[in-house]
């Protein structure tokens, strides 16, 4: 699992699927385009740069930093350093189905065709000329809601944007590609319909088309109405129809962080519940306990984040919850020894508990009393993404795959520091979850 410290919103990449199931590709030799790729790797992920929230053209830049451009006799290519040029702007008309129509701005036509043979000179759209959106970020995100700037999340049956803070394993949702459209998953492993309801099995009544505006999404359900949040407890159902997304249907994806509770030598758990300092001196897993973990990339270091938005920071009597945003003083080194963890502060010495269970930075080995375990709260649902793709279960067979282009949602476990991970046929085994 990975976590950036820079921004909360996320750029949306995505691939785009046509008719024949193969994924627009931006080659890196000489910036040709096909659409011959099997499944979603680097060359078939793209990025829509929007010029305004209200409409207008859109680019597509490919993970070359390139523009999408076709001209004026429907050539295709993706040199483009600037966006600037007419051949690269493009207008995007959503369907019903969930597909796009990418019709070129400047000239008027539709970009279509198969493998090689890419071309965008249709006069109107076919069935050649439909694209299907498959998000290449991560699935499992924090919805926040523009209009009423709450996040939504699981509150017993039904999703609600009320939350100011996207904290514990109730904010979480997972977004779930399915029949070339999406599924919203809850921390329960249960689907919102249109109408608001939650149901464990998809129907179409559960599929969603997705709409970017300006950087931000929109849920179209199957009858053409938008997702919105809705009464005093802003119930995430589908209002009345509209043709273009307004503010109270639009939505940001966020990342969804690990959330932790940390349990220390002396069997309590680290919690500012009593004050700004942290202290191992409590039993229960309340949002006082819990702690979002942020990485600096560069370093791989971690900044601890509490609920009230405060950061971890080493002071001279001992760790505090006292800074807004992190310093030099709030990026903690985490080590493991097997089961469990040993956090270095920034004066390179351990933290461990004192006798009155204050948390301090004074030890220069991970001894016993040095060692964490750190629980996950905030992933009961897991999807596992690495270097080349999803991770999934191979049919017929207790093998994973680690290059899939959509994922397999697991049930993940905790017992004494370690996971069991479980798929939809069974407990694939148990695993040392260690959070990057």
């Amino acid at each position: 699992m990975s976590c950036k410290t820079n921004g909360d919103g996320m750029k949306i990449h995505f691939g785009l699927l046509n008719g024949g199931n193969k994924y627009l590709t931006a080659e890196s030799f000489g910036f040709k385009v096909n659409a011959s790729g099997t499944s979603m790797k680097k060359k078939q992920i793209w990025t829509m740069e929007q010029e305004a929230e209200d409409g207008g053209a859109v680019f597509f830049k490919s993970h070359l930093g390139r523009y999408l451009a076709a001209d004026r006799n429907g050539n295709i290519s993706c040199d483009a350093e600037e966006r600037d040029d007419g051949d690269c702007r493009f207008v995007v008309q959503a369907q019903a189905d969930g597909k796009w129509a990418i019709q070129s701005q400047t000239h008027g036509r539709y970009l279509g065709g198969s493998e090689d043979r890419l071309s965008c000179f249709a006069q109107s759209m076919g069935p050649g000329e439909l694209w299907s959106v498959h998000l290449a970020m991560h699935p499992q995100v924090n919805l926040f809601h523009v209009g009423r700037k709450r996040y939504a999340q699981l509150l017993e049956d039904e999703l609600a944007v009320n939350a100011d803070v996207p904290w514990g394993v109730t904010s979480l949702v997972t977004l779930d590609f399915h029949e070339r459209r999406y599924l919203l998953k809850t921390s329960d492993n249960r689907l919102l319909l249109g109408d608001g309801s939650l149901v464990r099995e998809p129907s179409s009544e559960a599929l969603f088309t997705l709409e970017f505006v300006g950087g931000k999404v929109a849920f179209r359900d199957c009858q053409g109405r938008f997702l919105s949040a809705v009464g005093p407890r802003g119930s995430v159902k589908s209002s009345k129809a509209v043709g273009k997304a307004g503010k109270n249907e639009v939505f940001e994806l966020q990342e969804s962080r690990p959330q932790v509770v940390l349990r220390a030598s002396n069997g309590r758990n680290v919690s500012t519940k009593q004050s700004t300092e942290l202290s191992a001196n409590q039993d229960e897993e309340t949002e006082h306990e819990t702690f979002q973990m942020e990485m600096e990339q560069d370093s791989q270091r971690f900044a601890f984040r509490t609920f009230s938005g405060k950061y971890w920071v080493l002071g001279p009597g001992g760790i505090q919850a006292s800074v807004s945003q992190p310093n030099k003083d709030s990026w903690f080194d985490m080590e493991w020894h097997g089961r469990q963890v040993a956090l270095k502060a920034p004066n390179g010495k351990y933290v461990a508990p004192r006798k009155n269970g204050q948390l301090a930075a004074q030890g220069d080995i991970a001894g016993e009393v040095e060692k964490f375990v750190l629980k996950i709260i905030n992933r009961p649902l897991l999807v596992l993404r690495g270097e080349y793709g999803f991770m999934g279960v191979r049919k017929g067979s207790p093998a994973l795959d680690g290059n899939r282009s959509s994922h397999d949602v697991f049930q993940l476990h905790f017992a004494d520091g370690a996971y069991t991970i479980q798929d939809g046929a069974g407990v694939v085994g148990s695993w040392m979850i260690k959070v990057l």
